[in-house]
């Protein structure tokens, strides 16, 4: 009996480590994807994200948006695979990661309209790129003289280290000093909440954001739109991007996710999002 119930036991035991051994096994085939950078770009990348996952249940993809900058930082330093940003990447960030042996490689995924927004019940409802520049150097400090009410303009603008205000600083004030008045906020979603809710605001946001809540005004007589921004009439027109550590291999899971923009899947995922796609399937 006492032999029985030894054999009983070293089989339990067997049984026990052979699921160890399975777990362990299956854990380091597990693949992992690290994505940081652009608020922008967020929205997309964790719907690819998503529906890569779905795909391919061995592969485990993490998102961080929090600024075109921080995602050329984690690329450079090797935090992750992938560095999504809104703009492309500066002179500088390309020295630095020569200097750590990191050649960064861009993958354009989608196309970006930087749309100018003011509360809906503004009633001005198309500006001049002079004009936007005159806001948010100082020298427009009133609707009034742009034809709207006399109320005080209140100019909002990304942060710094913003992929955004980067394209929106070099296109619309040619890289000149933004004001003291101007405030920051931190992503997309603060700029859209501030607008809002707040009278005589104006800001910036990408397509992907615009809503009933905030007003998209005209630039030089265009308004943002999938086709104006497909054939960048509309001025203020960006590319998306993700970045890579070299051309990933061909085949690999790396390289399968920075192609899925590609996928009609992926396409769909771009528009549902509120961004233009690059081909039309």
């Amino acid at each position: 009996m006492m032999r029985k119930l030894q054999m009983v036991a070293m089989a339990l035991l067997v049984t026990a480590a052979a699921g160890v051994a399975t777990a362990e096994s299956e854990g380091e085939q597990r693949q992992q994807i690290q994505i940081e950078g652009s608020n922008t770009v967020g929205p997309i990348m964790r719907g690819f994200a998503e529906a890569f996952m779905e795909a391919n249940p061995n592969v485990n993809v993490t998102v961080k948006a929090t600024g075109s900058g921080d995602g050329a930082a984690a690329l450079v330093d090797g935090r992750c695979d992938v560095a999504a940003m809104s703009r492309f990447m500066r002179m500088s960030e390309f020295l630095k990661a020569l200097e750590n042996d990191v050649m960064p490689v861009a993958h354009t995924i989608a196309m970006d309209g930087i749309c100018v927004v003011l509360h809906p019940s503004n009633p001005v409802g198309e500006l001049t790129m002079d004009q936007i520049k005159g806001i948010y150097t100082g020298d427009i400090t009133n609707w009034r003289q742009l034809g709207g009410v006399d109320m005080q303009i209140v100019p909002l603008s990304r942060d710094t280290n913003s992929g955004t205000y980067g394209v929106f600083s070099n296109i619309a004030l040619d890289d000149d000093r933004m004001s003291s008045g101007v405030e920051y906020v931190a992503s997309n979603q603060q700029m859209h909440q501030r607008v809002s809710s707040t009278q005589g605001a104006i800001g910036f946001v990408g397509v992907g954001f615009l809503d009933r809540e905030v007003k998209a005004v005209r630039l030089d007589g265009v308004l943002p739109n999938r086709r104006t921004i497909a054939t960048a009439e509309y001025p203020l027109v960006r590319a998306l991007y993700v970045w890579t550590n070299g051309y990933p291999k061909l085949g690999s899971m790396l390289h399968r996710f920075v192609a899925f923009y590609l996928t009609e899947a992926g396409q769909d995922i771009v528009e549902e999002k509120g961004f233009v796609p690059l081909t039309n399937y």
